[in-house]
């Protein structure tokens, strides 16, 4: 016999479900996701007039912005963290993570560095702490990178205390052997997926030879940010504007769910045409109207 409390609650169960099922059915559907920009590809133009790049930038239809290059102590362009967080929320944009040195931190331990990032990325209500880079005296052998796994570990604990999270964001050297493994499965391997998170760059991983579908069936629901940058047709090592250049984002892009990817980024980093805003605006109309 069902009571009245039991067809409450049963009936209470099932509205919630149906409320559920849409939230869950897009929640790695990228047409529901915002477009984001790494600042970097506009760094020849945004030091000379930040608050008026910044306004372009949310002209030009985009949703979010990566920052680069903040450090302790430091400014994003001249503006300290709360500064810019308002100009950011003047033009309707949020900043879901921030690319920071973590060089000083992987040679020595010291997270004082790391501890500066976190006030700064709190401020701005991001998401991430991003690892950019390895100089080339971190990457020499399989141990560095097992080093760095490391140390990736013991900042993402420290910030998950202060609700953050670290990802690493790749370039192509993390994809050379050293033996049968890459320094990128070194990373990735050694790295706790409660802790650490992987921002995946597909132009360097198809320049390093590798398909991105294939990293995402490997390492399945790792990488939660793209950089989406394309690689020029007649210079492998020039970036050109999405859809001009010989990389085809359609299947990486029907893959969003086993990637597991939550925000992606445009850069570009050289060959703008024709110049830096009217780049970023070829490439996000082509990223809505294609990929999405």
């Amino acid at each position: 016999m069902t009571t009245r409390r039991k067809f409450i609650k049963e009936t209470g169960l099932l509205a919630a479900s149906f409320a559920l099922a849409p939230a869950l059915s897009h929640a790695f559907a990228p047409a529901q996701r915002p477009v984001g920009i790494q600042l970097y590809s506009l760094r020849e133009i945004i030091g000379k007039d930040v608050k008026g790049v910044i306004e372009k930038v949310a002209k030009a239809g985009f949703k979010e912005v990566e920052t680069y290059g903040y450090a302790p102590q430091g400014s994003f362009w001249g503006l300290n963290p709360k500064e810019f967080k308002a100009l950011l929320d003047t033009n309707g944009l949020k900043s879901p993570s921030g690319h920071f040195s973590f060089e000083n931190y992987i040679s020595t331990g010291n997270l004082d560095d790391i501890k500066a990032y976190i006030d700064a990325s709190n401020v701005l209500g991001a998401q991430y702490v991003v690892a950019p880079w390895l100089g080339e005296n971190l990457r020499k052998t399989a141990d560095d990178y097992k080093r760095t796994a490391e140390r990736l570990n013991v900042a993402g604990e420290l910030c998950i205390k202060s609700g953050l999270k670290v990802a690493y964001h790749n370039h192509g050297f993390e994809f050379d052997k050293f033996g049968d493994k890459t320094g990128f499965d070194i990373l990735l391997t050694g790295t706790d997926p409660n802790l650490v998170d992987y921002e995946l760059d597909l132009y360097w991983a198809v320049f390093a030879g590798h398909d991105p579908v294939e990293l995402f069936k490997k390492y399945p629901r790792r990488f939660k940010m793209w950089h989406v940058k394309d690689m020029d047709k007649a210079k492998k090592n020039w970036n050109t504007e999405i859809g001009n250049g010989s990389i085809d984002f359609k299947p990486i892009f029907a893959k969003a769910s086993l990637s597991g990817v939550k925000h992606i980024y445009l850069e570009q980093e050289t060959n703008y045409k024709p110049d830096h805003i009217g780049s970023i605006k070829t490439s996000i109309d082509f990223i809505k109207k294609s990929l999405l």
